[in-house]
């Protein structure tokens, strides 16, 4: 249930233009790309260790797939049915901790294959909404409103860090590619609200991110110079961003106090402030 917190809920649509439409394009086909990694993970997998517990308390891989479903759905709803999002998502946030439960029950009854086919349904019925979407429509989530570019990317930031839960709990390691640069800007563009989520003053001092994709590739936010700096890996610091490692256990280098503080509190999806990982499960 995560999405990114960087726009405000103004209810303004932007006149869409061309390069909005590559960009969307761009993000759907690295989106179906995610979704072929993840599912050549599950299938590279005997059927029966979908009940394989994860990283995740008390969720199985089982559940992770699952919670993709129960999320794809209500981002098909959020873009086709404004109201009857509006009722998902309050009595999802009267008690997130038990509504997500309540929302992986499904699937707990449910064998490998009819898991897995549910999945791959509930994720072209939402490519199929996204495409029929009002040019320039922004869209309800969990958070603001937001562009749907920021959405899509959103749903595919779920789906690499939900599938690095799967991933670790098969024992893969992370592979980068070059997907990971829309989480790395999401991560970046997210900044202020992980001070909101922890009700922090958001801080005025910009920070400087420089990250090393794949094929030498070198990606950068924010002004050069300054005090505050975040480098490394582009893998380490997606995997930072969605609470996917301790910082600990990451490579980065983190310069000035308001990159560290950001880095030890950053999330990069919607609603409160999770758990995170141990120093040292990795």
């Amino acid at each position: 249930m995560a999405g990114p917190l960087t726009e405000g809920a103004t209810g303004m649509v932007a006149p869409v233009s061309s390069t909005n439409s590559v960009e969307l394009d761009t993000l759907l086909r690295d989106l179906a790309h995610e979704t072929g990694s993840l599912m050549g993970l599950l299938l590279s997998h005997p059927v029966a260790d979908i009940d394989t517990p994860t990283p995740a308390l008390g969720w199985t891989v089982r559940d992770q797939v699952r919670h993709l479903t129960f999320s794809d759905d209500a981002a098909r709803l959020a873009i086709t049915d404004r109201a009857g999002f509006e009722d998902l998502r309050n009595r999802a946030l009267s008690d997130p901790v038990e509504f997500l439960e309540r929302a992986n029950l499904p699937g707990r009854a449910m064998t490998g294959e009819e898991l897995f086919a549910e999945f791959l349904q509930a994720r072209m019925r939402m490519a199929s909404a996204i495409r029929s979407a009002t040019p320039g429509a922004r869209v309800p989530w969990f958070g603001p409103t937001m562009s749907m570019t920021s959405f899509v990317t959103a749903r595919l930031m779920e789906t690499w860090a939900h599938g690095q839960d799967i991933a670790d709990a098969f024992g893969e390691r992370a592979v980068a590619t070059h997907r990971l640069k829309h989480i790395a800007d999401l991560g970046v563009r997210t900044l202020a609200n992980s001070f909101r989520a922890h009700r922090r003053p958001v801080p005025m001092t910009p920070v400087r991110v420089e990250l090393a994709g794949p094929d030498a590739a070198v990606w950068q936010w924010g002004p050069p110079g300054g005090a505050n700096r975040v480098t490394g890996s582009a893998l380490d610091f997606c995997l930072a961003v969605t609470q996917r490692r301790h910082l600990a256990d990451t490579h980065l280098d983190i310069e000035g106090a308001v990159a560290t503080e950001w880095m030890r509190i950053a999330q990069a999806f919607a609603g409160p402030p999770g758990p995170g990982r141990r120093a040292g499960q990795f």
